[in-house]
């Protein structure tokens, strides 16, 4: 039982056809923007003032004087830099 010359199967033809050529640039394009946007916002949640825990409500009230929290420090000059301990 062979197939007639100009028929192919459904799923050859869908897998020929899935997508348009010419809009690979686009899903790349967005695909890109998708991913740096989770990965900002994955950083902006592992950030100082993100609570995950209920262990600690406000971890603001133990910072101390000679310690930095932030990512760059213009003229300031700090004995220790804050960590998170855990999430």
């Amino acid at each position: 039982m062979s197939k007639p010359a100009g028929k192919t199967s459904l799923s050859r033809q869908f897998m020929k056809n899935w997508y348009a050529v010419e809009a690979l640039p686009i899903i790349v394009i967005v695909g890109g923007i998708v991913g740096v946007a989770g990965f900002y916002g994955y950083r902006l949640a592992m950030g100082p003032t993100v609570i995950w825990t209920k262990a600690n409500p406000t971890p603001w009230n133990e910072i101390q004087q000679d310690q930095g929290t932030k990512l760059i420090e213009v003229n300031h000059k700090f004995d220790k830099s804050w960590s998170r301990d855990k999430l």
